[in-house]
């Protein structure tokens, strides 16, 4: 994905999940909760099985790797983020002032 090809929610995303991997850098137990959940997506059927197992091989690659594919610009990773285990890491107020920052930078459609 070139950089002046990226999508307004793309860039949503990323910047959303950078503060999720600054967050799990900062507090790596968020790893096991989110493998605890993705363990949890498998038990009750709720998430595709092959989007399970592609993140169970993601968790198990530990926190450093784990932050850079949160914030990569890669098609895996893009689609991964899509299915994300670490939904609810950050709170309302965090998430509202990343996505202000996000519109503010794209300017009017």
């Amino acid at each position: 994905m070139s950089e002046a090809t990226v999508r307004p929610e793309v860039e949503r995303s990323i910047a959303l999940h950078r503060e999720v991997a600054a967050r799990l850098r900062r507090e790596p137990s968020l790893l096991d909760a989110a493998r605890a959940r993705v363990e949890g997506w498998m038990r009750e059927d709720t998430v595709d099985r092959s989007w399970a197992e592609a993140w169970l091989g993601v968790l198990s690659d530990g926190v450093d790797a784990v932050a850079s594919l949160l914030a990569d610009r890669s098609e895996r990773a893009h689609n991964l983020r899509q299915v994300s285990p670490f939904a609810g890491v950050l709170d309302a107020r965090t998430r509202w002032a990343i996505l202000r920052r996000c519109s503010t930078r794209a300017g009017p459609s």
